[in-house]
C-alpha cells in the first residue's frame, strides 16, 4: 500500500507488550518518527485512532527511518473504546494538570507497573493525544493511570514522538542488563596487577638509575605517589606497553646523547 519496501527487521517481541495508541494525530511524519521511536525501545504494537488525513500516508514510511514494519503492521480505529477494547490496563500520557482522580506516575513508574502486567500476560496500551492539545478529558477517562513526565518546569513541550520515545526507553530499560559504567579497552585488556607491578619496576629501576629518586628520605614516599598515581584508575595493557617504550626511550636516548 505504500510502494515502499524493506526497513529493518523488525518483529513483535512478545503478545503481552504495551501497545502505543496514537489518539486522532494530525501529521504523518509524526507518526513515523513515533514509530521510529518505539522500534528504538522494543515496541511494535502500533494503533491509530481517527488519523486527521486518513490512513496510510506515505511521508510516515520515509520519516520513520527504517521502522517500516511497525507502519505496515499498525492497526486503525474509528474511536478510543474500539482502539482498546480487547486490552486490560491503559494507561495516558498527561502534561498537564487535569481535575480528574486518578494514580499519577512517572515514566519509569508506568514502565515498570507496565512490565508487571505484561508479566502477568494481561494486555496494555498507552494513550497518546494529538499533537496541538493532547488527550481530553473523555480520553482520560477510559484510563486507569496517567503518566506525567518530570521535565524543566519552565519548558515541558515534546513533539510526539518525544513523548513515545521517552517511554520506549524506560520500557526498554526495564530488562536492559548493560552496566551503567564500563571501560572501553577494543583491542587490549584492563591491566592485571602482575603487569602493573612489571612496569613499576622498570619505572622505579629508572628513576634510581637516572638520580630521580636520590633523597632517601623523600624517596618512598615518591614512589607511593607514583604507585597511587597508575592505580587509581584502571590502565590498560597497551598504555602499561606505551610506557614501558616511553621509560626505555627516555633512558637509552639520554645516555646515547651523552
Amino acid at each position: 500500500m505504500t510502494g515502499r519496501e524493506g526497513g529493518a527487521d523488525l518483529a513483535p517481541p512478545g503478545p503481552y507488550d504495551p501497545v502505543v495508541i496514537l489518539v486522532r494525530p494530525q501529521l504523518a511524519e509524526n507518526i513515523g518518527t513515533t514509530a521510529r521511536a518505539m522500534a528504538n525501545g522494543g515496541l511494535f504494537h502500533l494503533r491509530i485512532v481517527a488519523p486527521r488525513d486518513g490512513w496510510p500516508q506515505e511521508r510516515a514510511w520515509y520519516a520513520s527511518s527504517g521502522a517500516h514494519r511497525i507502519l505496515d503492521a499498525a492497526e486503525v480505529f474509528d474511536t478510543v473504546d474500539d482502539a482498546i477494547a480487547d486490552l486490560h490496563r491503559i494507561f495516558a500520557t498527561c502534561p498537564r494538570p487535569r481535575h480528574v482522580v486518578k494514580p499519577v506516575m512517572t515514566a519509569r513508574g508506568a514502565a515498570a507497573e507496565l512490565r508487571a502486567v505484561s508479566d502477568r500476560k494481561l494486555r496494555s496500551g498507552i494513550l497518546f493525544g494529538p499533537e496541538r492539545a493532547g488527550l481530553d478529558n473523555e480520553d482520560m477517562a477510559r484510563a486507569d493511570v496517567l503518566i506525567r513526565y518530570p521535565l524543566n518546569p519552565r519548558f515541558m513541550s515534546l513533539n510526539l514522538a518525544q513523548a513515545v520515545l521517552v517511554m520506549a526507553y524506560e520500557w526498554f530499560l526495564t530488562e536492559d542488563t548493560t552496566p551503567e559504567r564500563e571501560l572501553m579497552t577494543n583491542e587490549t585488556h584492563v591491566a592485571t596487577k602482575g603487569e602493573l607491578e612489571n612496569f613499576m619496576s622498570h619505572l622505579i629501576r629508572d628513576l634510581d638509575d637516572s638520580g630521580f629518586l636520590r633523597n632517601e628520605q623523600k624517596r618512598p614516599g615518591m614512589v607511593r605517589n607514583l604507585r597511587h598515581f597508575f592505580t587509581r584508575g584502571e590502565v590498560t595493557e597497551q598504555e602499561l606497553r606505551t610506557l614501558h617504550g616511553v621509560v626505555s626511550e627516555l633512558t637509552t636516548g639520554r645516555k646515547a646523547r651523552s
